[in-house]
């Protein structure tokens, strides 16, 4: 009698795998129909409707040529979703993902900056070694684009090449142009240069691709008040690297990183606490050192009455540095303790 059952079950299910394929199968070809229509708002439609299928993890790999076919358009709204299907299917794709060179390249040189960071940016994502070789001219270019936007974008793209290959991106310069990105007028290029310059060096250990020097500190220190609060981060983390040649440019470093402390991002105000901590070694003046250890309390104090998840990160932090300077919140002690609602963990770390 289970043995019928069992039996019934399984055809149940292969009944309802085939029923499910073939309005899968009805609906490809309906979507297939509409990427092709004389209409474009029908196409349009289409297009999005391929998008949501994508997202909810249907199987619509098969429509690969049809959505291409949509890609010389003027709207960007269609063309970031046809970019975004592309980036998708490209591993599983290569062969067809080669057709649609020819249109990133010519949206690499319109007059939209928006279009032409949005190619660049996908080619980019495509990781596929046959788009490689297209890419270095694009690139080339959009890396000394006049808009920052575009070069912003570029920059990061490099990243993107070095992962798939070191050699190609050494023989074209474009770590070389990341370097001079450094220099740019721009906050947010220089931020995205520090952040792809780190990643660069995380992939090469041991090649030294790039070190900070006394040069660029200044350039970074001038940068780091327009940037936003990634960006930021990204700035502070690359100083935390760096090791000041003077006590006097060792104070100069630590007097400019103090207006970060009021930081609304929990994340920028512990690097710039992290970052003191290790700057204030090479600062021997008594009264410089009180300061910082002033200025540094009012924001580990603010942060402890945030959310539980970063209270937790902050009091693991506060630990560290109360391991250094065991009295600077001597004066604070009410902050831990432990209030009813407190999660067990954050008990845990205030008790500690």
């Amino acid at each position: 009698m289970n043995a019928t059952i069992q039996t019934k079950i399984a055809q149940f299910q292969i009944v309802k795998q085939k029923i499910l394929a073939a309005l899968r199968k009805g609906e490809n070809y309906e979507l297939k129909t509409e990427l092709n229509s004389e209409y474009k708002e029908r196409r349009k439609e289409a297009v999005r409707r391929v998008i949501a299928n994508m997202t909810v993890g249907k199987d619509v790999s098969g429509l690969f040529t049809d959505v291409l076919k949509n890609m010389h358009t003027d709207d960007l709204e269609i063309k970031k979703l046809i970019y975004l299907y592309l980036i998708n299917y490209a591993k599983t794709q290569p062969d067809l993902v080669i057709l649609a060179v020819n249109t990133f390249v010519k949206d690499a040189e319109d007059t939209n900056p928006l279009i032409r960071a949005l190619a660049i940016r996908t080619m980019g994502c495509l990781h596929v070694q046959e788009v490689l070789d297209h890419l270095s001219d694009p690139l080339r270019k959009c890396l000394k684009d006049p808009s920052p936007y575009v070069r912003k974008t570029a920059v990061m793209c490099v990243a993107k090449v070095y992962d798939l290959s070191p050699a190609i991106a050494e023989e074209n310069g474009f770590v070389e142009d990341v370097r001079r990105a450094l220099s740019d007028s721009n906050p947010m290029v220089i931020s995205n240069a520090v952040t792809v310059l780190t990643e660069i060096n995380e992939m090469a250990p041991g090649q030294n691709i790039w070190r900070l020097d006394s040069k660029t500190v200044p350039t970074l220190l001038a940068a780091i008040n327009e940037c936003v609060e990634w960006g930021q981060i990204a700035i502070l983390e690359a100083l935390a690297d760096y090791t000041p040649k003077t006590e006097k440019e060792a104070e100069s470093i630590c007097e400019r990183l103090l207006p970060r402390l009021q930081h609304a991002n929990g994340s920028v105000v512990l690097t710039t606490v992290r970052l003191l901590l290790k700057y204030e070694k090479y600062v021997h003046r008594a009264d410089l050192l009180s300061q910082f250890s002033k200025k540094m309390v009012p924001p580990l104090i603010t942060l402890l009455s945030s959310e539980p998840e970063i209270q937790y990160v902050a009091l693991r932090n506060i630990n560290i540095i109360l391991q250094r300077h065991p009295k600077m919140l001597s004066k604070e002690i009410r902050v831990f303790f432990c209030k009813y609602n407190d999660p067990i963990y954050v008990k845990y770390e205030k008790l500690d």
